[in-house]
């Protein structure tokens, strides 16, 4: 596991509206896209690394329940999930009690890194 990829590949997706567009127009492609960038000889990212077999299936199923019990940082998590579900999905305020009741059960998790 590797709570920095999570992070990582949350922030990126978060940061560009082009990358925003590929993950939800194909979460399985993006995330095969990025990591083999991840994992280049000279990586772009400083830790590099790969993503579990299970964090893999969290993006591609947008998971978030998972990823936060997985370790995904709150803040980027929940900036991720609005992203993704963007400003024509589902109301925020509705988004966000969702968000509340799926991470509750989890506790605060660990951010050790």
């Amino acid at each position: 596991m590797s709570r920095y990829m999570i992070d990582k590949l949350m922030w990126e997706i978060d940061r560009s509206d082009e990358a925003l567009d590929s993950f939800v127009e194909d979460p399985a492609a993006f995330v095969a896209a990025w990591e083999g960038a991840a994992s280049a000889p000279e990586p772009p990212y400083p830790l590099g690394g790969s993503l579990t077999g299970e964090e893999r299936d969290a993006f591609e199923a947008w998971d978030y329940e998972r990823l936060y019990a997985l370790g995904a940082h709150p803040y980027l998590l929940w900036h991720f999930v609005r992203a993704i579900h963007g400003p024509g999905g589902t109301p925020v305020g509705e988004l966000s009690e969702a968000f509340k009741a799926a991470v509750a059960p989890h506790g605060y998790p660990e951010f050790a890194t």
